[in-house]
């Protein structure tokens, strides 16, 4: 039997935390899900068995951050599962780990393996804890403790950079650049360090997720037409773009998939 919850943050950290979800699965066999690059990190904790992650044959750690992913992931069940994921706005992530978040691009880095005792110490009381509300309740504390040290200088600008993107099927960096009121190459450093990917790779992440998102709520749409209103120079561009990221071209993909995209929900 499945269970999935998503929960919503409290309002002081909702302008940085998209949601929380809650994940228990305790069906029998294997289970292997693809996942596309998503345009968020997350903070991941694990009460059950780990998952799989077959494309890289590695274990997923207990608890750990998960960086932006440039490609589709494949991950499959070992077991009964029980997750609690962050899931933290594009921009927002650095304010709580303190580090560029270029550096955990296409990792799950082990909390167990990042300098920060605060961090190490909720992923213990995760893992101890009695049920989901008090995991919850702990993860906010420590987030609101976070916001009090971070440094949010950036974060007003990328916060109207990623606006933009979200709502312009065409842009290019210079004008990301003007908004941030940035040289374009302090702005491409500074995206980096705050997003964790180049934004030209973040425009590309959230174009597949404007495609996923039409390809759900509007199944019965053309190629030609999806192709013109997510941005893309032509279908073929649209095609070898879908491709790259998740494997498949958009045919091969619905053949396999139910298209899905949260990116513009919250």
């Amino acid at each position: 039997m499945q269970t999935f919850r998503i929960i919503q943050p409290t309002p002081a950290l909702s302008p940085f935390i998209r949601y929380y979800w809650i994940l228990q699965d305790k069906s029998v066999g294997k289970v292997t899900q693809r996942t596309l690059p998503t345009g968020c990190m997350s903070l991941v904790f694990h009460r059950g068995n780990r998952l799989k992650v077959t494309t890289r044959n590695e274990l997923q750690p207990y608890s750990f951050i998960c960086g932006q992913e440039s490609g589709y992931t494949d991950v499959t069940s070992t077991g009964d599962i029980e997750m609690i994921v962050v899931v933290f706005q594009p921009y927002a992530a650095k304010l709580f780990f303190r580090m560029p978040t270029s550096l955990l691009r296409d990792k799950n880095v082990a909390v167990t393996d990042i300098e920060n005792v605060a961090l190490y110490d909720l992923s213990r009381k995760i893992e101890d804890s009695e049920n989901h509300d008090i995991c919850i309740k702990l993860i906010e504390e420590y987030l609101c403790k976070c916001l009090i040290y971070a440094s949010p200088y950036y974060l007003p600008r990328l916060m109207e950079v990623v606006h933009h993107i979200n709502n312009s099927t065409q842009t290019n960096i210079g004008t990301l650049a003007d908004i941030a009121c940035l040289s374009e190459k302090q702005f491409c450093r500074i995206f980096s360090e705050n997003i964790g990917t180049t934004p030209k790779e973040f425009l590309r992440i959230v174009r597949l997720q404007r495609t996923l998102s039409i390809m759900q709520h509007n199944p019965r749409i053309g190629f030609a037409q999806l192709s013109y209103e997510c941005g893309y120079t032509d279908q073929s561009h649209m095609i070898k773009e879908f491709r790259r990221f998740s494997g498949y071209s958009p045919k091969e993909y619905l053949a396999h998939f139910a298209p899905f995209s949260d990116y513009f929900t919250f």
